[in-house]
């Protein structure tokens, strides 16, 4: 399976899809926002890199809502990224509420090592 990255994710993950995979690779493809529940909170997110990480299905997503967590992040646009393990989300599904990134989005980042599909690349590679 080719990656964003022009290598191929390990042949363990073909198969071994979490639950999730199949809405939050929907709404990447039609940019389309999530309402999810993730360590007991309920939140607003925009996906946009899928992939693994260390054999782990992991996500990189704009969080919408909250825009302050537990933990104190700032409101701020541009702190508003995080990193998900795809198979802790809970309850995905696609909303109406607008996709929504911010500026210093790329796609490039050690959150994932095996990309497998993500925002704006000039193709969406797919397992």
């Amino acid at each position: 399976m080719a990656t964003g990255k022009g290598r191929v994710a390990p042949a363990a993950s073909l198969g071994s899809r979490p639950i999730p995979w199949a809405v939050l690779e929907e709404a990447i493809t039609s940019r389309r926002a999530l309402s999810v529940r993730y360590h007991d909170l309920q939140r607003l997110i925009c996906p946009h890199v899928l992939g693994w990480k260390a054999g782990r299905a992991k996500v990189v997503v704009y969080q919408v809502e909250p825009t302050v967590t537990r933990s104190g992040h700032s409101a701020d646009p541009w702190q508003r990224w995080r990193s998900m393990f795809v198979e802790e989300i809970e309850h995905a599904v696609i909303t109406d509420a607008p996709w929504r990134s911010a500026d210093n989005y790329t796609p490039i980042c050690n959150n994932i090592d095996d990309v497998v599909i993500e925002v704006n690349s000039t193709r969406l590679s797919r397992a």
